[in-house]
């Protein structure tokens, strides 16, 4: 387990403002020992939360041309056959992921093969569970080619929480399996949108793990 960049600098000014909270009270508002106590244990575990946020777990990825990973931790809340109108505009099978404040929150590559197309479009953060979100949201949508031609579109969605979208990538750019585009603090959404024949490994209400859980299997 190690730290995810994204957390370095939340983490180290939280740090600083958490230890100020502390002196302010312990030394210059002169409360009662109890409620200094009281927000020293307040503090630390508001900071471990942050810390648990911002973790990012090292494991084995089993590779398969064949599997589309799971680009997130989450559960799955969305399995529908529906018309994806920024890229493919056609009817494409989506899979959606929603991202609590506690899970891991790295954005992993569902397919190994080239980024085909980039695009970050400003929006709202309705909450991320809201059937708008995936077109009205902030929102980066990114779409990869595998080496049978297969194309898969994946989306980081803002939600109500989570207004730091990050990804790593540009169009023309060689991805892995597994390895990571992105990063989205503080809860949210990635959609998939897949073949029409694709099989889907995953029911709704499933957990799942970015980079492990295998959701659906690509036809040749």
């Amino acid at each position: 387990m190690t730290l995810h960049k994204e957390g370095r600098k939340i983490l180290f000014f939280s740090l600083i403002i958490f230890i100020g909270i502390f002196f302010l009270f312990e030394y210059v508002l002169n409360t009662p020992q109890w409620v200094n106590d009281g927000i020293l244990i307040i503090l630390i575990v508001v900071y471990l939360l942050i810390l648990q946020f911002f973790r990012n777990p090292k494991f084995i990825i089993n590779k398969n041309d064949k599997h589309v990973l799971a680009p997130a931790d989450g559960k799955v809340v969305v399995i529908e056959d529906t018309e994806e109108t920024e890229y493919f505009n056609e009817k494409r099978k989506q899979i959606s992921i929603f991202m609590s404040p506690v899970n891991v929150h790295v954005n992993r590559s569902p397919i190994s093969g080239v980024v085909k197309f980039c695009k970050y479009h400003a929006g709202k953060y309705l909450v991320a569970w809201h059937p708008k979100s995936s077109t009205e949201n902030e929102r980066t949508t990114i779409v990869v080619e595998n080496g049978s031609g297969i194309e898969v579109l994946f989306r980081q969605i803002a939600g109500a929480m989570a207004r730091r979208i990050k990804w790593y990538v540009s169009e023309g750019d060689v991805v892995e399996q597994g390895g990571e585009f992105g990063f989205i603090k503080f809860g949210s959404r990635v959609d998939i949108y897949l073949p029409l024949d694709a099989e889907v490994k995953v029911n709704i209400g499933d957990k799942t793990k970015g980079g492990r859980t295998v959701i659906a299997e690509l036809k040749s």
